[in-house]
C-alpha cells in the first residue's frame, strides 16, 4: 500500500491550497483514519487533521482550526485538505498518513504518529510573497 500527496505549491499569503491523499493497493473505507502531518525545515512533524472514514469523525490541530477542512472525497477515494488563509508558518512539508488497521482508533489517538501504519512522500506548501 502507498499514498500519495499532491497538491501543494506556492501561494501568497491569505491564499488557498487544496491537498490530496489518494491511496494504492488499498482503498479507504471502515474504520480506516487518514491524518494530515506537516514538518517545517529545522521543526518536528507535527498533527494538522486527520478524518476517521466510517463516520467522518474529525479532529483538527489548535493551530488550524476555523482555516483547514479536511474531507473525504467518496468518489475519488481520497482525503482532502482545503487549507484557506495561508501564512508564512503554514510553509513546511504536508504529509498524508492512513491507519489501515481493523482495530477502531478512539479519536485522542489521531493527533498521534504512531497511529499511522503508512506515511505518503510528502508535498510541499510555501507562503510567500
Amino acid at each position: 500500500v502507498q499514498l500519495q500527496a499532491s497538491g501543494g505549491g506556492l501561494v501568497q499569503p491569505g491564499g488557498s491550497l487544496r491537498l490530496s491523499c489518494a491511496a494504492s493497493g488499498r482503498t479507504f473505507s471502515g474504520y480506516v483514519v487518514v491524518g494530515w502531518f506537516r514538518q517545517a525545515l529545522g521543526k518536528e512533524r507535527e498533527f494538522v487533521a486527520a478524518i476517521r472514514w466510517r463516520d467522518y469523525r474529525k479532529v483538527y490541530a489548535d493551530s488550524v482550526k476555523g482555516r483547514f477542512t479536511i474531507s473525504r472525497d467518496n468518489t475519488k477515494n481520497t482525503i482532502d485538505l482545503q487549507i484557506n488563509s495561508l501564512r508564512a508558518e503554514d510553509t513546511a512539508v504536508y504529509y498524508c498518513a492512513a491507519r489501515f488497521s481493523e482495530v477502531a482508533a478512539t479519536t485522542s489517538f489521531f493527533s498521534r504518529p504512531n497511529t499511522y501504519d503508512t506515511w505518503g512522500q510528502g508535498t510541499l506548501v510555501t507562503v510567500s510573497s
